[in-house]
């Protein structure tokens, strides 16, 4: 495979496209560094910004990473190249996550996903506002499960009452994280109140969102208030469309493949004029995790579940410069 040119601008919007990934309480857990010999993004691990209690062995961590790898692909692919990715590709080196190498002749490649991908980098924003009660048409359903299918994931739209078991599981999830006084210390440490306060990483008020008045959707409170109460609420959906995102296995490079998978979904969900959130508290708890699956044997794991619907756009949280997660000497311009 033959090393391609890449320049500075070129470098940057990359690293860009890369940070715009969603995190775990929006934490961005990684560093890039540019290869000068083979000229390839090697995507690593950032243990400062693990979360211990939440992700105690970093599958959180490892799915963040994993929507970052997808959305670089999307870049590469975008300025023309062919993205080959190799994912844990050195064991002696747990901390490198995965390897991205553009290759082929610019503008002589095929995409192997949908065009509009690149654009829909910069617009997607969670979005933990109510939806309006206009279902998901079949044919969006269709191309979601495909996106997930393409990096080796499943995703399904559970039945209502399956629904509402998946939510009730929820539920207990974000009642045990409140509880959780660890849990509640690390996740405030994420949220900043002050409206003017700089900074690169974590949550501003306006993106959490309210609690749901009737309580059918447990959306996460990050402050971990122990009076729910005191909340401020909305009337949510009624009818929510939930979708549960599983691998095969469970194993560092499938969390890998799961945030790839999370990520081109929710880029073709953002395509489609389709708003997005995450209901993640379940897979923080080993138990609850396993009780997320539908199947009795227990074939596939839960890696993510995902609300969809139409409503508003969620506001942007901030992200860092491409230059502060850069590990590499830029190119010439």
């Amino acid at each position: 495979m033959r090393s391609v040119p890449l320049d500075a601008e070129t470098l940057e919007a990359c690293v860009a496209a890369a940070v715009a990934a969603p995190s775990f309480f929006n934490t961005q857990p990684w560093r890039f560094r540019l290869d000068p010999d083979t000229v390839a993004f090697e995507v690593r691990a950032d243990p400062e910004r693990s979360l211990r209690h939440a992700d105690p062995v970093g599958r959180a961590l490892h799915v963040s990473v994993g929507a970052s790898v997808l959305n670089l692909r999307v870049a590469v692919s975008h300025f023309g190249w062919s993205p080959v990715v190799r994912l844990l590709p050195r064991p002696e080196d747990p901390g490198l996550l995965a390897i991205v190498r553009p290759t082929g002749s610019r503008g002589r490649h095929t995409t192997g996903h949908r065009g509009d991908l690149y654009p829909a980098i910069w617009r997607r924003h969670s979005s933990r506002f109510p939806f309006s009660g206009r279902p998901l048409a079949p044919q969006a359903r269709a191309e979601l499960a495909e996106a997930a299918q393409a990096e080796g994931a499943s995703l399904t739209f559970p039945e209502v009452a399956e629904t509402v078991r998946l939510l009730r599981v929820t539920g207990e999830a974000e009642h045990r994280n409140r509880a959780d006084a660890d849990r509640g210390t690390e996740s405030r440490r994420w949220v900043h109140r002050e409206p003017g306060e700089p900074f690169d990483a974590g949550l501003p008020q306006t993106a959490l969102g309210p609690q749901d008045a009737r309580e059918r959707i447990p959306m996460r409170d990050f402050t971990a208030a122990r009076h729910p109460g005191w909340l401020p609420t909305q009337d949510f959906e009624t009818a929510p469309a939930i979708a549960l995102l599983r691998t095969e296995h469970d194993r560092r490079t499938d969390w890998l493949r799961a945030g790839e998978a999370l990520e081109h979904v929710l880029l073709v969900a953002t395509a489609l004029g389709l708003r997005a959130s995450l209901l993640h508290q379940p897979m923080e708890w080993p138990d609850l995790r396993r009780r997320l699956s539908p199947d009795p044997h227990h074939t596939g794991h839960a890696q993510m579940l995902i609300r969809l619907g139409y409503g508003p756009q969620g506001p942007a949280t901030p992200r860092r410069v491409p230059h502060a997660v850069l590990d590499a000497e830029v190119p010439n311009r």
